[in-house]
């Protein structure tokens, strides 16, 4: 087990032991589950998301009552959010068992469950399934105002980071590269996290970074407001390209002003997908479909972060590939959203 994993397990032990000495022996003999949501870097959109998924589905032991303002939860769970290198790991994780939950990159969720492209003939990933499309996500190259640096091309020989190693980021940084005729051989690659891609383009130890994420993204916008900077236009016949290829894609732009000093952008993106193990039972994957979608937690969603407020139900369905979990199917027929069997 790896040290992250191996913290995560004390830290839910950790939290019942909290959790037992503040709640009434009344409450906790109400039974509880702890599911743990597998986000990205902390620096990134998936783990402010994630928390306020986290958020939305929990329902701990004493909590005030949904109708009196409470939450909205599933009764009696717990979900915590882990950080992690992004959707590559995460699906992998949901696999092996060591994640419940995750958020996902479209395209990743649906190479993972169908075994092909980076998951090539890996069968076990067969179990991640889909409960909700979340956002767009855009994808960010992102340079200094004074590199001299205009497209994708001109990354050629530079000091480029990629993403992490399991990251979905990494993912989509090879097949924008591979459009404009470059490989991770083509630039001197280097694969960090968002933020700290961020402090080491401010300190000129980087030329450029990838990040796919909805903006505003934090860590991008600290970058911003250390140093001039821009984003890379990722347009034209590659833009047009990609999208042919890889379906799950399409261009789009980040508008003017979601980074300090940095001008409309146009670029490609995807979707943002939660995930669930196939695993999990089928009435908690439909009370935490239903919690989320709760009128009541559309405060907590639209005020937690931008990308929040474009977590919609009327687009929850679009853009999915991959099988639906029971209990997400079965609160999508209730709504109409999905007809009846």
């Amino acid at each position: 087990m790896s040290p992250r994993r191996r913290f995560a397990r004390a830290f839910l032990a950790g939290l019942y032991l909290a959790i037992a000495s503040v709640v009434p022996a009344a409450s906790l003999a109400q039974d509880l589950t702890f599911i743990r949501i597998g986000t990205g870097s902390t620096g990134g959109t998936y783990f402010p998301i994630g928390g306020l998924i986290a958020s939305a589905i929990s329902n701990p032991p004493g909590s005030r009552a949904c109708a009196d303002g409470g939450s909205c939860g599933v009764p009696g769970m717990i979900a915590v959010t882990q950080s992690t290198q992004g959707s590559v790991e995460n699906v992998r994780a949901i696999a092996a068992g060591e994640l419940d939950m995750a958020l996902s990159q479209a395209d990743v969720a649906f190479n993972a469950h169908f075994g092909i492209g980076v998951f090539m003939g890996d069968k076990n990933l067969s179990k991640v399934r889909a409960v909700a499309n979340l956002y767009p996500e855009e994808v960010h190259i992102v340079v200094r105002g004074d590199s001299g640096i205009e497209s994708v091309a001109g990354l050629k020989r530079k000091r480029v980071s990629l993403g992490e190693k399991a990251s979905g980021t990494l993912v989509v940084a090879r097949l924008v590269l591979s459009a404009y005729g470059l490989s991770e051989r083509s630039v001197k690659a280097v694969y960090e996290k968002v933020g700290t891609s961020g402090d080491m383009l401010v300190g000129g130890e980087l030329d450029a970074y990838f990040m796919v994420g909805g903006h505003p993204i934090n860590a991008i916008i600290d970058a911003a407001e250390a140093t001039a900077i821009k984003l890379l236009p990722i347009s034209g016949e590659e833009a047009r390209q990609i999208a042919i290829d890889h379906p799950f894609f399409a261009p789009t732009e980040i508008p003017a002003g979601a980074y300090k000093g940095v001008a409309e952008t146009p670029t490609i993106g995807v979707g943002a997908q939660w995930v669930v193990s196939a695993d999990l039972d089928v009435d908690l994957v439909y009370g935490a479909t239903k919690a989320l979608w709760h009128a009541n937690n559309r405060r907590l969603l639209d005020g937690g972060h931008p990308n929040g407020r474009r977590i919609r139900l009327e687009t929850a369905l679009d853009g999915i590939a991959i099988p639906f979990h029971p209990g997400a199917e079965r609160f999508y027929r209730e709504a109409g959203l999905i007809p009846p069997k």
